[in-house]
């Protein structure tokens, strides 16, 4: 099978779906890599690597999408709702396509799809199971996000994050508050006690407790109910207004405090929560910096503007929407290692018989046969499910 990698198109991209390192594992086991030419550069990856990999080139991205099998994407039509519909002409009856799909997205966006007859693999589906952990893309884009939202407000706060003493006298440390703490939550407590940051944390799941108190920081504890606020597959589950009312008044104090707040809230499938209020940021002292990390989702911050950087009384408010592809080079390593494993567990020695019960390919496989087929998703599009067989 021919895996086609097209040159990522979505504005600021610049990952690549994979890079140099990767293909030796996948033409062992009987897989061609056709690259669209430059595909890598922004990332760091020349053609010529690819080439000296084994890897063929492609001078168009008509050409990758014609010959390949499978297309491998990072943002697919779907994800990259900008300029990503430019590809739909582009696919065929048959072919797999597989990256970034946003499946909890727009009904027309997954209808043209399925329409298409392409056979989508969402990567944001992949189940949370041991043997699915080396295939995961969210967690290790999320361990991007993490490390550079805490970098990104380094930069703009006015202050060191350390301790510093010298002859003129001693700076206190950073306050940094972390709420969410998933992926890019322990990321950021990491990143932020590294460079000498005082570190809080909070999240509504009481089991990360130990998990934030392992890193060096303070977990906060909110006297909540917090029963059945994650569901089996290990994701945040989404609480009724009252309870973000009673969470966002407990909050508001240590946000008050904080010369740092990092938020990385989202509840799949659903608008992020706001956890930050209007009221909460005018408390803060001029000069804090918020990093929201859930701007593409409407944001934990009441005031968050996606894709931009909003002021409200010296307070900065990051409203980055795509912070992974920031750090391209090690970003396209880590999601190439992701896609290259899950590519040679669903086609085993490179061939295209996928086995359509095997789990991993179950929960990821979003269209097939012109019909959106994951059946979280056609119940969360209140479609009714498949006959049984279909």
């Amino acid at each position: 099978m021919i895996i086609g990698i097209p040159k990522e198109i979505y504005p600021g991209e610049r990952r690549v779906a994979l890079t140099p390192a990767a293909l030796p594992a996948l033409l062992k086991n009987g897989f061609e890599v056709l690259l669209q030419t430059e595909a890598g550069l922004a990332a760091g990856f020349p053609d010529a690597e690819y080439q000296a990999r084994g890897a063929r080139i492609a001078a168009t991205r008509a050409e990758v999408f014609k010959s390949g099998d499978i297309i491998a994407q990072v943002l697919a039509w779907g994800a990259n709702d900008v300029n990503g519909g430019e590809d739909l002409p582009l696919l065929r009856r048959g072919q797999y396509l597989t990256g970034f799909l946003r499946p909890f997205g727009e009904r027309a966006t997954l209808d043209a799809i399925a329409h298409s007859g392409a056979i989508a693999l969402a990567l944001e589906l992949m189940p949370r199971i041991t043997r699915a952990q080396s295939m995961d893309v969210l967690s290790s884009m999320a361990t991007v996000s993490g490390y550079k939202a805490v970098l990104l407000a380094a930069n703009l706060l006015p202050r060191f994050f350390p301790m510093l003493t010298t002859a003129a006298g001693t700076i206190t440390p950073a306050r940094v508050l972390i709420i969410g703490v998933g992926v890019a939550g322990l990321q950021a407590i990491a990143t932020a006690r590294r460079l000498g940051a005082v570190v809080s944390a909070y999240d509504v799941r009481p089991a990360v407790k130990e998990q934030v108190q392992s890193l060096g920081a303070r977990f906060v504890e909110l006297p909540l109910e917090t029963q059945g606020a994650e569901d089996k597959r290990g994701y945040a589950v989404a609480q009724d207004e009252a309870f973000y009312r009673k969470q966002r008044e407990l909050l508001g104090k240590a946000v008050s405090e904080s010369h740092v707040v990092i938020t990385t809230a989202v509840v799949p499938g659903r608008k992020a929560p706001v956890l930050v209020t209007a009221d909460m940021v005018k408390a803060m002292a001029p000069g804090a910096v918020i990093v929201d990390l859930a701007a593409e989702r409407g944001g934990n911050c009441e005031l968050t503007q996606p894709r931009a950087i909003a002021e409200v009384q010296g307070v900065r408010i990051v409203g980055e929407v795509n912070l992974a592809a920031t750090v391209p080079h090690d970003a396209s390593q880590l999601y190439a290692r992701n896609i290259s494993t899950f590519l040679q567990h669903v086609f085993p020695k490179g061939q295209n018989q996928p086995a359509w019960n095997d789990e991993i390919l179950r929960e990821t496989l979003l269209t097939r046969e012109g019909e959106i087929a994951q059946p979280r998703i056609r119940e969360f599009l209140q479609l009714p499910p498949l006959p049984a067989g279909a």
